[in-house]
């Protein structure tokens, strides 16, 4: 058959729409975990921390205690910026609400924990890490030791010399001695990457789940039976992009998380 002229220039793109058509789509992202519950914090910025019948919304210098039930908050307390620079994450142990605090963005890197009455919200001491080997940014109680996770920054925040790559999970001892240290999976720092893991928290099945700062995602890991770095188990899509996380004790598959955006705490229903 003769082609004309008409025919020549539109067959091209025939073509080309035919070549566009056949590459294959890319897989949408999975639904995040349905949300169960939504509460107005404007604490919440950093974190948040349940007890089961109370979440504490967590700022740099400021703690808010909010009933579950009712949404109503029932306590504050306010430090001075100087000497609360940055907490970034709390948990309740006890009647204590224990929380990892540092002096980000300023460099070098110094961590304390900082520990509050559950009920007045009182501060009641501090226990200083001094210089490590990052941010503290998450601790968590598990199996008779703290979990805690030093970050690196790969720009504001970091050190020279340190990027996301050297965040690091430290388990401790009762004085916060170093007892055993991880790395994070590669895959998890690309994910992380500029910023670093923000959350972490073992759920009641004894799973370790972390954060980064801005993605809304959450990340199962499990300690390796040999080497220094973690395993990746699964990837979980939830509504907040990253920050501190923690779950439910009362509500096994009640995770807590926030959105800074919106000052809103959020409860995710996360499955098994």
């Amino acid at each position: 058959m003769k082609l004309t002229p008409l025919l020549c220039a539109i067959l091209p793109g025939i073509a080309m729409g035919s070549m566009a058509t056949a590459q294959p789509a890319e897989a949408p992202s999975p639904a995040p975990a349905p949300v169960t519950l939504r509460l107005t914090a404007p604490e919440a910025h950093q974190g948040a921390a349940s007890d089961g019948r109370f979440i504490y919304a967590i700022d740099n210098d400021r703690i808010g205690k909010y009933r579950i039930a009712t949404g109503e908050r029932v306590a504050q307390w306010q430090g001075e910026r100087r000497l609360f620079p940055h907490m970034n994450s709390c948990t309740v142990v006890g009647r204590e609400l224990v929380c990892a605090a540092s002096n980000y963005p300023v460099v070098p890197q110094t961590s304390a924990v900082e520990f509050f009455d559950t009920g007045t919200l009182r501060h009641l001491r501090t226990v200083s890490l001094g210089f490590g080997p990052g941010s503290l940014t998450a601790l968590d109680r598990h199996d008779n030791a703290w979990w805690a996770v030093f970050a690196n920054y790969a720009g504001k925040g970091g050190e020279p010399g340190r990027d996301t790559r050297y965040t690091l999970l430290v388990r401790m001892d009762d004085q916060f001695r170093q007892v055993a240290a991880w790395t994070f999976p590669p895959e998890i720092l690309a994910r992380f990457t500029p910023y670093s893991c923000s959350g972490a928290s073992w759920s009641a099945d004894g799973r370790l789940y972390v954060t980064g700062h801005d993605r809304p995602e959450m990340y199962e890991l499990a300690v390796p039976e040999a080497g220094s770095t973690l395993e990746l188990r699964r990837t979980v899509s939830i509504a907040t992009p990253g920050q501190a996380i923690d779950w439910d004790p009362v509500q096994p598959d009640r995770l807590w998380s926030i959105d800074r955006a919106r000052n809103a705490i959020i409860a995710s229903r996360i499955a098994p």
